[in-house]
């Protein structure tokens, strides 16, 4: 999908406690630092719709199973991945485009590193039923 980039990412194993990248300066995806926080959300939890009109999202998931969906409202397309330890990858997603997700394990987390900081003013959330997809 347009706007949409998976990039596989490295695990530095280490018998102490693993080492999970998510993105360095030098990678294409990186344009500039805005923040980065993480969230978390239960088994068969569903956050979204949420659309941002500047913010880039670099999302990983270091905890848990969490299954993402894009949604591009010009051309009605879905795109869909589950991002895991197992399935370890940068999921980037340019300004324009929906996203929505659900925690398939009991715990799940992600990171996001955006190109902007937070503004409420710069995205728009709707309800879950408000884009028709069967999770």
């Amino acid at each position: 999908m347009d706007g949409v980039k998976i990039t596989p990412l490295k695990c530095i194993r280490n018998p102490k406690g693993d080492v999970y990248r998510i993105l360095k300066a030098v990678d294409l995806e990186f344009d500039r630092f805005g923040e980065a926080y993480f969230s978390t959300i239960g088994r068969n939890r569903i956050k979204g719709w949420k659309k941002h009109e500047q913010m880039v999202l670099n999302i990983a998931v270091p905890v848990g199973e969490i299954k993402f969906v894009i949604y591009n409202e010009n051309s009605q397309d879905f795109f869909s991945i589950s991002l895991s330890k197992n399935n370890y990858k940068r999921l980037t997603i340019s300004p324009g485009l929906w996203i929505a997700f659900k925690g398939m394990q009991e715990n799940n987390m992600l990171v996001n590193i955006a190109n902007i900081e937070h503004d409420p003013n710069e995205s728009e959330n709707v309800d879950l039923n408000t884009i028709d997809y069967e999770w």
